[in-house]
């Protein structure tokens, strides 16, 4: 095992992490699982790849039918922190500690400890967090209450995709998220247990009921290891891709003994039909400022589908994360407006039979909570089982109807370098127009300004075509505004802006506007900080 010197200014959290036993317990984890975690990366690319020559479309397997036929099994119930988790905090990156601690204190049923959308995972910011939780966990924070009585955390480790650049096994880069996993799972595993309070996770970006079953197979692993019970860690599987979809029940069936459920949202899920399908002109998604919404058909049955699977089974559906933010005056219009806002897409999701979700803004924590009280009974809605609903492989796969927008063309842009220049400043989401905005927004922002180009839409306002030019000249437009926002350095910037048009104007689509930041543009400084980038825009006008 060959690990990276601290970076400056965590000398002690490195010492506190990286003792002799949690080294020797990593180095166990990481070597185990280190050939199942290529096996499962080289079946999604089997899987696309057979997609991509077939022209086929994804249905519900054959193979696993008779899991999906058998009405006997079901998860074990979850413990009692997780049966009422109506709102969570999301996006929370425990690197920030200010918010972390607002958090701790706040009424919420939970936190979303996110190493992965709402994080940049320099080195810096990794140790940082971890040590951040650990303290947490030990009630070493002032005036925070006791992990027992706290929300509960939702630790969510890095997807596949992302490696730890840090931390070489046996000559290989490590799993992003075996490394966030095993440091929280040796240090806060057996406390969080002992208090009632865990280890709950969520795993992000599954594609398949393999991929559950090889973190069920870790669950196991770690358990006997750190002498914990069979069944002590349960994790929400996030479905984030369109063919997760399709065997929500075979994912259920995999981690029966660690299930606390699963988790639908909006724009991870939206840009994977991109990924998988976005270079066929039937699935063509329309400018999701004016078009994309959870009431479209495709998102409403992935919606349904996710709360009938979940509670015929008896594990919890939880719903997205209100991405907008309260204004500060209460008695101002704007601040109605977004709470009305919030309130009628978060009634949606109750309606539907979910059994909570989360805010980003603290201040929504309780109108939210308060939705529940009068709209639901009891702890959770487990007993809405939904037996007239059929969801089909059409309804899942149905694009809506729609054209895109110069007005969702900037946006899309807007969104996304301004994520690219977040993350060269170490940091996973900013604020925009209102909202916070993290990868899941940059995903599909970048999906459909690639899309777009790809298939040479035309604009709803002028019947422009969206084309190479049309995009750069609009981001060059954009540069003055994007300053204003960001505040940030014009060299940075421009960097990002950079970046951007790289991403967008590839012929193949790049899987995760992360694994291309972190892979092809490593944080590969001495120290793990942010990297100091002093490339210059090129000049894609002159073609």
């Amino acid at each position: 095992m060959e690990l990276s010197p601290p970076p400056p200014g965590l000398e002690a959290e490195y010492a506190t992490l990286f003792t002799p036993d949690s080294l020797h317990f990593l180095h166990e984890l990481i070597s185990t699982f280190n050939e199942e975690v290529d096996q499962i990366l080289r079946l999604r690319v089997s899987r696309k790849a057979h997609l991509d020559l077939s022209g086929d479309l994804p249905n519900f397997l054959e193979s696993t039918s008779p899991i999906r036929r058998d009405p006997a099994w079901k998860v074990l119930p979850v413990p009692r922190r997780l049966q009422k988790r109506h709102v969570d905090v999301g996006d929370l990156a425990p690197c920030d500690t200010q918010r972390f601690i607002k958090a701790l204190q706040s009424p919420a049923q939970g936190i979303q400890v996110d190493f992965d959308d709402g994080n940049c995972p320099t080195y810096y910011n990794q140790i940082h967090s971890i040590h951040n939780v650990v303290k947490a966990v030990y009630s070493r924070f002032h005036d925070v209450p006791h992990i027992s009585q706290a929300p509960v955390l939702m630790l969510r480790p890095r997807a596949w995709n992302m490696m730890e650049h840090n931390m070489m096994v046996e000559g290989k880069e490590t799993p992003g998220p075996l490394f966030d996993f095993g440091l929280l799972m040796f240090h806060c595993g057996k406390k969080l247990f002992e208090h009632e309070s865990g280890p709950f996770f969520y795993l992000s970006k599954v594609e398949s009921f393999m991929e559950a079953r090889l973190w069920n197979k870790i669950f196991v692993w770690t358990q006997q290891k750190l002498g914990l019970p069979l069944g002590s860690i349960k994790a929400t599987v996030l479905i984030e891709n369109v063919l997760a979809a399709f065997e929500m029940e075979e994912i259920l069936y995999e981690l029966q003994d660690h299930s606390a459920g699963l988790n639908c949202g909006i724009w991870d899920y939206s840009a994977s039909f991109v990924h998988k399908f976005g270079h066929r002109q039937a699935f063509l998604l329309p400018d999701r400022s004016k078009y994309v919404n959870m009431e479209k058909r495709f998102l409403r049955s992935y919606m349904d589908l996710l709360v009938q699977t979940c509670h015929r089974r008896g594990a919890l559906a939880t719903g997205g994360m209100a991405a907008l933010l309260l204004p500060q005056d209460p008695l101002s219009d704007s601040h109605q407006r977004v709470l009305a806002s919030v309130t009628r897409l978060k009634l949606l999701e109750i309606s539907a039979g979910v059994d909570g979700f989360m805010v980003y803004d603290l201040n929504l924590i309780e109108p939210m909570q308060q939705l529940f009280k009068l709209h639901t009974d009891g702890d959770n809605q487990l007993h809405q089982l939904r037996p007239d609903l059929t969801v089909t492989p059409d309804d899942l796969l149905s694009m809506p109807s729609g054209g895109v927008t110069l007005y969702g063309l900037r946006h899309n842009i807007a969104v996304g370098v301004l994520f690219i220049n977040a993350w060269l400043s170490g940091k996973g989401h900013f604020f925009y127009r209102g909202q916070v905005e993290d990868s899941a927004t940059a995903e599909i922002s970048r999906s459909q300004v690639w899309q777009w180009i790809h298939h040479q839409t035309q604009l709803e306002d002028d019947s422009r075509v969206v084309s190479r030019r049309l995009v750069v000249d609009l981001t060059k437009q954009l540069m003055m505004e994007l300053s204003a926002v960001s505040q940030c350095t014009e060299i940075r910037l421009h960097t990002a802006a950079d970046m951007f048009l790289e991403v967008v104007l590839k012929r193949h689509f790049p899987e995760f506007i992360t694994t291309y930041l972190n892979q092809d543009h490593t944080f590969l400084s001495p120290a793990g900080q942010p990297p100091v980038l002093c490339r210059t825009l090129q000049n894609h006008s002159g073609y």
